[in-house]
């Protein structure tokens, strides 16, 4: 059974920094695309962030040279570390994985599998 559980989420400064991570179980995540989706208030859920197999990764022009998706396999952790953050950043922020060596579909829209239950990311003074 596949499990993705997000931790790292909470109230952050506008300009600050935040680090998600999602630790996987039931998969071997090196044979994964690894992402991360964010869903606003009142707002659909569109992808940030996602990554191949091979390291290549895709970010959304909103957060492109200020997040950074990254995976640990030995710990089976996947992370997006979120810099210089600003109220527009405030979503809940999801982990989610596919069983393809590359992302799937287009930028935002990918194509993923599985999903974790979400963070949520508050960006106030």
């Amino acid at each position: 059974q596949v499990q993705l559980v997000e931790s790292g989420g909470g109230l952050v400064q506008p300009g600050g920094s935040l680090r998600l991570s999602c630790a996987a179980s039931g998969v071997t995540l090196d044979a994964y695309t690894i992402g991360w989706f964010r869903q606003a208030p009142g707002k659909e859920r569109v992808g940030v962030s996602c990554a191949n197999t091979d390291g290549i990764t895709y970010y959304t022009d909103s957060v492109k040279g200020r997040f950074t998706i990254s995976r640990d396999n030995t710990k089976n952790t996947v992370y997006l570390q979120m810099n210089s953050l600003k109220p527009e950043d405030t979503a809940n922020y999801y982990c989610t994985i596919d069983p393809w060596p590359t992302c799937r579909g287009p930028t935002g829209g990918w194509t993923m599998d599985y999903w974790g239950e979400g963070t949520l990311v508050t960006v106030s003074s």
